[in-house]
């Protein structure tokens, strides 16, 4: 009996309550959803490739602007050059001639086995030095390709000219640096070979080069 009321009188455990589980919510998604993401996934990647396209063909716009602007500073300054050349190689010229009409002259052109240049070109046979790096440039980064054929017909045929202007140094060389050139009895033959140099590379060139120059220039302002 005692044992009966003392289990009566002893407090009661707390009953642990059922464990809950969580809920977990799942939305069901059409094929309109999906198929709207995807479309916005393409639009983004073809927009890129729209933006890229569109910034490369702008800076390639732009260098070619570049190149043509520097090709036709060059053609100006080449112009002048040009220009310059003629008058000085005509005084040469004209120095040639009063040393093969006068005697005494032409017994000062070789003396002691040294032929001076000096006494009919002060300057140098080459009184200006005629460019082309902006062309060079223009043509390895494919400038022919970005223009009408009229065009790279004219630049390549004046800078081929340009190239033979020049060329009469080498020429001119080649007739001092030969033995001949040094024997008094040849100075007449040897400024015969001189003149008919200049002529042949260079001073007969010109005046048909002058016009080039301004039909070439024009022709490339067009682009820019």
């Amino acid at each position: 009996m005692e044992t009966e009321n003392a289990l009566e009188n002893q407090p009661a455990l707390p009953t642990s309550s059922p464990k809950k589980e969580k809920l977990h919510v799942y939305s069901e998604r059409n094929w309109k959803e999906y198929l709207g993401e995807s479309a916005l996934i393409v639009f983004s990647v073809v927009l890129a490739l729209f933006l890229t396209e569109y910034i490369n063909k702008q800076h390639e716009k732009e260098t070619t602007k570049n190149m043509i602007q520097s090709v036709v500073s060059e053609l100006k300054n080449n112009k002048k050059f040009v220009l310059e050349m003629q008058q000085y190689n005509l005084q040469v010229l004209h120095k040639i001639d009063l040393a093969l009409s006068d005697k005494k002259i032409l017994s000062t052109i070789v003396t002691n086995d040294e032929f001076h240049l000096d006494s009919i070109a002060p300057l140098g046979v080459l009184y200006r030095f005629l460019d082309n790096a902006a062309w060079t440039i223009a043509r390895n980064n494919n400038i022919m390709a970005k223009l009408d054929i009229e065009t790279v017909s004219k630049l390549t045929r004046l800078y081929m000219n340009l190239e033979h202007i020049s060329k009469v140094e080498e020429e001119v060389g080649k007739v001092i640096i030969d033995r001949s050139s040094r024997d008094p009895r040849q100075a007449h033959t040897t400024l015969i070979l001189i003149r008919d140099l200049y002529h042949g590379w260079s001073v007969d060139r010109v005046k048909d080069l002058l016009p080039e120059f301004d039909s070439t220039i024009s022709k490339l302002e067009a682009y820019q």
